[in-house]
């Protein structure tokens, strides 16, 4: 508490106490007066009790909350036929910033949104032009070095799309051949190792998004496409031909997604952790998943069908921000 909001508000207090003893004959309007004066220097002792810091003292200040998120990583965040942006991890972010709001007292607060690639999203944490990043991306070790995420929301694994024609099913399958995924995701680092350490051949391509990652499988550039497991069920769910597309069974590695946060921000953090929190104790995250995953979704009334797995409904149970793979590998099992 600063000693001298407190000392400001003990000389008000005395003043009205004065006051009312020797302007009696001055009406009820002059007390009032002062008493306005004693509850507003009350209030600006209150207001400033708090030091804010980092994200929430700018949030604060602007009134404006800044939410990165991708085009096209559906159905997690993309645009409807309205140009709206929507999709599960956009509902997880507007709670998060319902919880902003509320801890802050504010009356009203600005959302503005701001597209992002995989390789625009660390530097816009980075440098304050984003508050949050509402995307698909993993939360790892080695990430946490540089950024901050939530506790984790989703829990997918990597795996390969291919057409069902071609007739591939592992990566031994892969060997000779050309691949894609994004640039700046684990998914592209993911296989590169694996290209390495199995001697595999691939010529490995690069695509700026998974929409034109997608669009290079469609016209033969590429014989697979390595990315997100969910991302890849909702890519060919919402494509002009399900049917000539095949996911591989086989799984390259676990990846916990968390909300993107800016670093050394506790604060801020404990406040979207919290948001998350409560929703997975109420239950309310078992409808959201529901209504992306389970039901039909905008534009084209594609049901994913995909049932939560039981590494994310541990995730639930027992909110966590680790970014050791093997922690929700060891999770899965447990069910």
């Amino acid at each position: 508490m600063p000693r001298n909001d407190w000392a400001c508000s003990a000389r008000e207090m005395n003043v009205v106490k004065v006051n009312r003893k020797s302007h009696r004959g001055d009406g009820t309007i002059r007390v009032k007066l002062i008493l306005a004066a004693a509850a507003l220097c009350l209030a600006g002792h209150a207001a400033v009790a708090e030091e804010l810091t980092g994200a929430l003292e700018k949030i604060r200040s602007t009134g404006v909350i800044t939410i990165g998120h991708p085009e096209s990583a559906f159905p997690f965040s993309y645009y409807d036929k309205n140009e709206k942006v929507v999709g599960y991890s956009m509902d997880l972010c507007h709670v998060i910033v319902d919880a902003v709001k509320a801890r802050l007292g504010l009356a009203r607060l600005e959302v503005k949104l701001v597209p992002i690639t995989p390789s625009l999203r660390v530097p816009s944490i980075l440098s304050g032009k984003i508050d949050l990043g509402c995307d698909t991306m993993t939360n790892n070790v080695e990430r946490q070095k540089v950024v901050a995420f939530s506790s984790t929301f989703f829990v997918a694994a990597i795996r390969f799309v291919s057409k069902a024609a071609a007739d591939l099913h592992t990566l031994d399958d892969l060997k000779g051949r050309t691949v894609v995924s994004t640039i700046a995701t684990t998914n592209l680092k993911q296989i590169s190792e694996l290209n390495d350490q199995r001697h595999l051949g691939l010529t490995i391509l690069g695509a700026k998004d998974n929409f034109e990652a997608l669009r290079m499988l469609e016209s033969d550039r590429a014989a697979a496409q390595v990315m997100d497991d969910i991302l890849l069920y909702g890519a060919v769910a919402d494509s002009a031909a399900p049917a000539d597309y095949v996911v591989s069974d086989q799984a390259l590695s676990v990846e916990p997604y968390g909300i993107l946060l800016p670093p050394d921000d506790p604060a801020f953090k404990q406040v979207a952790d919290g948001a998350l929190a409560a929703i997975y104790r109420s239950g309310e995250i078992n409808r959201i998943y529901a209504k992306w995953f389970l039901s039909p979704i905008p534009p084209n009334g594609v049901n994913l069908n995909v049932p939560m797995s039981a590494a994310l409904k541990r995730a639930i149970e027992h909110p966590t921000d680790n970014g050791d793979p093997k922690a929700y590998m060891m999770q899965n099992a447990a069910q």
